[in-house]
């Protein structure tokens, strides 16, 4: 079993610039400096590309080899034999800190049924967003409030009508603490001044809806894909208000008022592709499970130490903090969290 396997991995930040500025934030939460302030992303525990930036966004790990490269060369160690069964050699989720500097354009993520069909990819993306700030007055856009027909949407998304557009997508207001659930095809918008811990199925696909005033390459708007194909992903039902389910999810707690415990985040329809929970802990240590997982700590200190069961040659306990980023193994067996701290658990299915 590897050394990297055996223990809880501290991840550095691993910060990735697009065609959106970031505003600071990023490095603000983790308490670090000299972070590129523009960078609007950090991609956590990244076996994954950035599109046509080289070897960008991949996870180097503290002994300077990539997390992809580790999980290739020893996949069990890293994910355990029920996650190389249902999912093969990957970790199945890319996480990332979002950083949203101005409002992001509208686009959607397809389902895996499209990336296959349409992209020759595995997979689409479905993905989720924990709020960790949001200024005053700052909203996302997600879902349309109505059924929209096809023709209307091609005519919108042609004449660049984003007014329009705009107008018929639910625009949610956001504080910290909300969780939202983005399905596959639904269009969305993060606005500005809202940072996120975004969980997505790994890929790097996006369809854009809108592009007017931003810095997108035309060639990059429907990924290769003509506009009735690449069109065809979008969701375009209506979801009566993302505040109702099914795009809600439960809030994270702060530690000051929260329960000692673990809590599941997600509504159910998400379950398909992750789970995310919020582990509270204070002076009883919590018993964590044993899986492949990344643990964002966002409020408090403590300690993760193995937990009941682990292995002999489990690490001794380990001090975390607030604005760390842990990955956890599923070869070093199961881990136990005390605190005061509130931390959130991702892991795929």
């Amino acid at each position: 079993m590897s050394r990297r396997a055996s223990g809880p991995v501290a991840l550095s930040a691993n910060t990735v610039p697009s065609f959106y500025p970031g505003a600071g934030r990023i490095g603000a939460w983790r308490g670090v400096d000299g972070l590129v302030p523009t960078d609007p992303e950090d991609w956590v525990a990244s076996t994954q590309r950035r599109t046509g930036m080289g070897e960008r966004g991949l996870t180097v790990l503290p002994d300077g080899g990539t997390l992809a490269a580790a999980v290739e060369a020893e996949p069990e160690a890293w994910l355990g034999p029920e996650q190389l069964r249902r999912r093969g050699a990957t970790t199945g989720m890319l996480l990332k800190l979002l950083d949203a500097g101005c409002r992001l354009p509208v686009h959607v993520h397809p389902s895996d049924a499209f990336a296959r069909a349409h992209l020759g990819q595995p997979n689409g993306k479905a993905e989720a967003w924990l709020v960790l700030h949001a200024e005053p007055g700052a909203t996302v856009h997600l879902g349309f409030r109505r059924a929209v027909g096809t023709a209307e949407l091609s005519r919108w998304v042609t004449e660049q009508d984003v007014p329009a557009l705009l107008a018929e997508l639910d625009e949610v207001p956001v504080q910290a603490g909300d969780v939202l659930w983005c399905p596959p095809g639904v269009p969305h918008a993060i606005g500005a001044d809202v940072l996120v811990i975004e969980i997505q199925q790994p890929s790097d696909t996006s369809i854009m809806l809108e592009w007017d005033g931003f810095p997108i390459d035309p060639a990059d708007r429907f990924f290769g894909l003509d506009e009735a194909t690449a069109l065809a992903a979008v969701d375009r039902s209506g979801y009566g208000g993302a505040g109702d389910a099914p795009l809600a999810g439960r809030r994270l707690q702060p530690l000051a008022t929260a329960e000692a415990g673990v809590v599941s985040l997600l509504p159910p329809d998400a379950g398909t592709y992750f789970t995310v929970e919020q582990v509270v802990a204070r002076s009883r240590p919590v018993e964590l499970d044993v899986r492949f997982a990344v643990l964002f700590v966002l409020e408090g200190e403590g300690a993760l130490s193995a937990g009941t069961g682990a292995p002999a040659t489990a690490s001794v306990p380990t001090p975390v903090r607030g604005g760390e980023t842990w990955l956890l193994p599923w070869a070093a067996g199961p881990w136990s969290l005390a605190g005061p701290l509130s931390a959130v658990r991702c892991s795929a299915v």
